[in-house]
């Protein structure tokens, strides 16, 4: 069965277009007129791919694509008519994957939403290993000796970006970046707590310590 792909797009023209598009190529096409019932459909319908247009009525495509961000790794294709480098670059902060100005060709979208979703089955076929630590990116699973760990959305965000980046130090702006996709602050402490919890799930009953506090610049995953 194909893939099931969401369209968040209050033109119901474009809508049309991309219903009509998507279909022909074997995909299931869900829609949703604003960014709050298109919300709800994420968390309902679990679709694969989300196209997401930036202006929407009440909440704003940034915002959608923000919140989706919070708890998931769901490709985004952010649709928008405004194409200045600067609207792109906070388009893919806001946790886009790919961004697209309207008007555009259905070819290229669909070429698109074809190289999105073979990038997200080759992350999910993707398992990291580091010392007794192990993390299945498709079933999103950590284990330490065969002991499986429960992890939240964001530890688990957290831990993938330490295990995809052994032994390198990551300076908190860094992890900012690609865990929150925003800027929390120099004064958060966010980060530290969650690197506490994170501890708390990994280190038990023992086992060494694998996540370092490098003073000043961030964290790092190594051995002691």
């Amino acid at each position: 069965m194909k893939e099931r792909i969401l369209i968040i797009e209050d033109d119901e023209a474009i809508v049309k277009v991309l219903r009509r598009g998507l279909a022909y190529e074997g995909y299931q096409v869900e829609s949703a007129l604003d960014g709050e019932s298109g919300l709800s459909q994420v968390r309902d319908a679990s679709p694969d791919l989300v196209i997401l247009d930036l202006m929407l009525p009440g909440m704003d495509g940034m915002e959608v694509c923000r919140r989706i961000r919070q708890g998931s790794s769901l490709p985004i294709l952010m649709l928008t008519a405004r194409e200045t480098v600067r609207d792109r670059v906070e388009g893919l902060d806001a946790g886009a994957d790919d961004y697209l100005v309207k008007p555009f060709e259905l070819n290229e979208l669909l070429a698109r939403v074809r190289a999105l979703l073979r990038r997200t089955k080759q992350d999910r076929s993707l398992t990291f290993t580091f010392a007794d630590l192990t993390l299945d990116t498709y079933s999103r699973q950590a284990l330490r000796r065969g002991r499986v760990i429960s992890l939240t959305a964001k530890e688990y965000d957290l831990l993938e970006l330490f295990m995809r980046h052994p032994r390198q130090v990551l300076s908190r702006e860094m992890i900012f970046d690609r865990v929150w996709g925003y800027d929390f602050g120099g004064e958060s402490n966010v980060l530290d707590v969650y690197v506490r919890y994170l501890r708390e799930k990994i280190e038990i009953k023992g086992e060494t310590r694998l996540i370092y506090t490098v003073r000043g610049v961030g964290y790092v995953l190594r051995e002691s």
